[in-house]
């Protein structure tokens, strides 16, 4: 006779066979964010709130929408999120050197204003490290905080997928390093990796009035968090049976979040106090606690405003502004703060506007930064006084919602509410491939002889994408290769084929050959043929008598919102065998 626990697990594990329970990340620069939700409810979406904080290693000693995104090694204890205190050297920003091939990651901005208190790139750790404790500090408090969320059998009968969100300009070899550093923390081979602007757009476009929505509706995207701020376009395509956007241009992204605010603000005290001998790092405590508090949120734009800034311990100073503790901030000098960060976004946006080459209804705000005021307000005057700039709810947790809902949509297709059709293409895809000598044609270029076809050949570039080529997760590109060797040289375990790509910055066209414009190696595509018996290899004579092993087969490759999925197909048999090496 069963138990009743033994009766519950029965059950849980019955019902748990077409059961799951999705955890999206929100791995951000600055700030992090998780929400969760079971398949068989995918209506309850649930955002953790709940943090461990420097006094308390329990599950509720900070409660926020987000924890911060950083580290402190203390001995082999590591302190992440709200266990590191404003005192003492942390890591910061580690996310970032995932992609060092993103120039954003040294602008003005980070070059003019560091923080006192963050540790140098590669200090002590690689960025793989960082990245991989914090995000396993992360799974291991989620999972915490699931089990006092749900009954333990349910968590024991049902299987955990995890979402992982990355920026839109994010490199393929950042996004693999992501993947791998997210496998290492504990979040499975199964991860889902999402751009950062696509999430937030899929929860902002159905978070807003759907009667306000028409085809051919496009909309700006911005998703302004604390350390980047990154840009992407829809175009409405469909309204039934759901919410339907294309790409109306490629995302865009730079290195100038809110914390720069916080960073300048901070500059500004000890230029103006910092000679004082009462100064010292409590007075810049309390400060920096009133500036990010009150008046980052209060500051409307007007140079008549003025705001209150508590520095205790600092002598009367009237020529300073100084009286009773406290500091008097003019309008005008906030607005010297903000001024540096905010056209930085303006001009984001601005560019991202004219990249669409369309009529664009409204910009969407979104993160952290997107809910500050006075930005809504100076981008609503810089652009054209027709285009809505909006400030969806939710905004600082878009993008763990949207990536949710996108998570939630691939494993339940009837939960979907807003599809991303169509993406465009960042970059120029291709292989170098042999092509037959054309004197006029190939002109100058080397050429060889082939024994094979008997003939001269020159290689040259093969782009099977090009740059703004629309691609699709429905659709995967199919390209045929063909590879010969001779028979005495034996049965060839592996075929390798090298993928390059070109960003082409200027926008001026694919090159024709690899060694001009800007082609970089991607990837080496390796496709295991031990699979296949030697009989099977067709053998063919070649314009020299000799006898060969000639293979066609295709690399089959799907795009998906922020990574790649290769396969080889040989015979009309798919082969998920196909191994990427990143460059």
């Amino acid at each position: 006779m069963d138990t009743p626990t033994s009766g519950m697990e029965k059950m849980a594990l019955e019902e748990g066979a077409d059961r799951k329970l999705l955890i999206a990340v929100d791995f951000g620069t600055t700030f992090s964010g998780v929400a969760w939700a079971q398949t068989r409810r995918p209506d309850v979406q649930t955002i953790i709130i709940q943090w461990p904080d420097s006094t308390s290693g329990g599950l509720e000693g900070i409660s926020s929408d987000k924890v911060p995104t950083e580290l402190r090694y203390e001995g082999s204890e590591c302190k992440w999120g709200f266990q590191v205190d404003d005192f003492g050297p942390r890591h910061q920003w580690f996310k970032l050197d995932l992609d060092p091939s993103q120039s954003r990651g040294v602008s003005d901005l980070s070059r003019q204003y560091p923080d006192q208190h963050a540790l140098p790139p590669g200090y002590n750790a690689s960025g793989e490290k960082l990245c991989t404790d914090y995000l396993t500090a992360l799974r291991k408090h989620t999972e915490e905080v699931l089990k006092h969320k749900l009954p333990q059998s349910i968590l024991k009968s049902t299987p955990i997928e995890y979402i992982i969100t990355v920026p839109a300009v994010w490199s393929d070899t950042a996004q693999a390093k992501t993947r791998l550093c997210a496998e290492a923390a504990g979040m499975g081979k199964q991860l889902m990796i999402i751009s950062e602007p696509e999430a937030a757009a899929i929860y902002a476009l159905h978070a807003m009035d759907p009667h306000s929505i028409k085809i051919g509706d496009t909309f700006v995207l911005c998703d302004a968090g604390g350390g980047t701020v990154d840009l992407i376009s829809y175009t409405v395509s469909a309204l039934k049976p759901i919410l339907q956007v294309e790409e109306a241009a490629t995302g865009t992204g730079r290195l100038c979040g809110s914390t720069f605010l916080n960073r300048i603000f901070n500059k500004f005290l000890v230029d103006k106090l910092g000679l004082n001998e009462e100064w010292d790092e409590e007075v810049v405590e309390d400060a920096m606690k009133r500036f990010e508090l009150v008046t980052k949120k209060a500051f409307r734009g007007s140079p008549t405003e003025e705001f209150v800034i508590p520095v205790p311990g600092l002598a009367d100073n009237p020529t300073q502004g100084v009286r009773r503790g406290k500091f008097r901030m003019t309008g005008a000098e906030v607005s010297a703060i903000f001024e540096p960060v905010v056209q930085e976004v303006v001009t984001l946006v601005r560019g991202q506007i004219a990249a669409t080459n369309k009529t664009v209804k409204a910009v969407l705000l979104v993160g952290g930064f997107g809910q500050n005021a006075y930005l809504r307000e100076t981008i609503r005057a810089s652009v054209d006084p027709a285009i809505e700039v909006m400030q969806p709810p939710n905004g600082w947790t878009a993008v763990v919602r949207g990536a949710l809902m996108k998570g939630l949509s691939q494993l339940e297709p009837t939960t979907a509410r807003v599809k991303v059709a169509s993406r465009s293409a960042r970059k120029h895809y291709g292989t170098e491939r042999m092509a037959k000598y054309d004197a006029v044609k190939h002109a100058k270029r080397p050429n060889y002889w082939d024994a094979y076809d008997g003939e001269y050949k020159v290689n040259d570039m093969d782009w099977f994408i090009r740059k703004g080529d629309p691609v699709t997760e429905d659709k995967s590109f199919k390209r045929q290769y063909h590879k010969v060797w001779p028979v005495a040289e034996g049965h060839n375990k592996a075929v390798s084929q090298d993928l390059l790509m070109s960003q082409d910055p200027d926008n001026t066209g694919a090159p024709v050959y690899k060694d001009s414009g800007d082609v970089r190696y991607l990837a080496r595509l390796t496709a295991d043929l031990s699979c296949i018996p030697p009989n099977d290899l067709a053998q063919k004579t070649g314009k020299d008598g000799r006898q060969y092993y000639s293979v066609h087969y295709d690399i089959e490759m799907t795009y998906y919102s922020a990574h790649t999925k290769y396969a080889m197909v040989y015979k009309n048999v798919k082969y998920d065998s196909v191994t990427v090496e990143y460059v």
